[in-house]
């Protein structure tokens, strides 16, 4: 190790960052151990190579099911009976060693979570401990896909800020599932809605609070970044279309809760004979405009959206990391660099050192990378191997 990237290792007292990567059984990988320092990691090779394999393994360490959202016994290599993921992990709490993993024969859909070898009650729990968001070729239609694919994405962010919020979204969820089986029965009693409807008015403003809180936050992040003719990437205009979250801009909560409760029971007719609950926050949107050129994200060209959403993910970036004494989360980033001009190459991994992130970045072609020389960690990945 040279001089130099010693100093650099040693200037870093405040970061986020994986020390040891291990897996077993994980998607193609048999067995696999890749030891770490704080700077980002670069996985370049062919395609399907397994690069974004050992980014799913890396989101695992986080709350929920990764970044490809795919089934636990998805990810078990083939012959195998289950898989594994562990981490030495440098984080707010010193040094932790966390580790997941599922079995196939388990008698459940949940996996297993040890903090430290103590087992934890649920993958909640590693919202204590890592901040990990992340960006992937799937994302490159956000602007133009669904309502549903944006929420997602901006649950995610508020997620990665606020583990808690999960709770909230989980009970929501849960309780509207069990209101729309009672209008897919077509339960006429209101004793029966009644209390499913308290808790959808509790929890549905909840969200929506904190999905305002967030965008507004973001949004102010993103207007000051706008300023800055240094910035390699356009900012993004935000806002949020919902019944709950115009409310809220001049309601308390506990005012709109009253009035969500009273749309619900209102609404029961009409949702009897849509079937389902037509009125919440799980009908809102994120809405995303261009900022430098003052239109909707949508009317942008493909390399634009791109851009807008690097710098979308970026400012929220830097957000988690105001807000977290200085640690800037993990920044999972798959194949990210091949359709940006070299400009904006270097921008990005700018950025990325400004930010004092450990960003794990794949791509086909390491010369893409090679201008942050020493500055990353520079890894092949090959036939379900990794080498430095």
């Amino acid at each position: 190790m040279t001089a130099q990237v010693e100093s650099a290792i040693s200037a870093a007292p405040r970061r986020l960052w994986i020390a040891r990567l291990r897996t077993t059984d994980f998607r193609n990988y048999e067995a696999l151990s890749i030891d770490l320092d704080h700077r980002p990691v670069v996985l370049a090779g062919p395609n399907g190579a397994g690069k974004t394999n050992l980014l799913e393994a890396v989101s695992l360490l986080a709350p929920g099911r990764g970044l490809g959202r795919a089934q636990f016994t998805e990810m078990i290599r083939h012959g195998a009976s289950g898989w594994a993921v562990n981490a030495k992990l440098h984080c707010t709490h010193g040094e932790v060693d966390i580790g997941t993993g599922y079995r196939g024969d388990a008698d459940t859909t949940a996996r297993t979570v040890r903090i430290n070898g103590e087992t934890a009650r649920s993958a909640g729990v590693l919202g204590d401990y890592t901040r990990t968001i992340w960006l992937t070729p799937a994302m490159d239609g956000l602007f133009t896909g669904s309502a549903g694919e944006r929420r997602r994405f901006l649950d995610r962010l508020i997620q990665t800020l606020d583990p808690g919020y999960r709770s909230n979204l989980s009970r929501f969820e849960r309780v509207m599932r069990q209101r729309n089986r009672l209008l897919e029965d077509g339960e006429v009693s209101s004793a029966r809605y009644e209390g499913f409807e308290t808790q959808l008015a509790e929890a549905g403003t909840a969200i929506a609070a904190a999905r305002l809180d967030t965008v507004t936050r973001l949004a102010r992040l993103c207007d000051a970044s706008g300023k800055e003719s240094t910035m390699p990437f356009p900012w993004a205009e935000l806002a949020l279309e919902g019944l709950l979250e115009a409310r809220l801009l001049s309601d308390a909560a506990v005012d709109v809760e009253d009035f969500y409760l009273e749309a619900l029971a209102r609404g029961r007719e009409r949702d009897r004979a849509a079937r389902r609950t037509l009125e919440g926050p799980h009908r809102s949107d994120l809405v995303v405009g261009h900022g430098p050129k003052a239109v909707p994200a949508r009317g942008c060209s493909t390399g634009e959206q791109k851009a807008l959403l690097i710098g979308l993910v970026l400012a929220h970036a830097e957000l988690v990391k105001q807000q977290s004494d200085g640690y800037a989360p993990l920044i999972l980033l798959d194949e990210i660099v091949a359709h940006l001009d070299e400009v904006r190459r270097e921008g990005l991994f700018h950025e990325i050192d400004r930010l004092e992130a450990q960003a794990w970045m794949t791509g086909t072609d390491a010369a893409h990378f090679a201008p942050m020389g020493a500055r990353a960690q520079h890894f092949r990945v090959e036939n379900g191997g990794v080498s430095a």
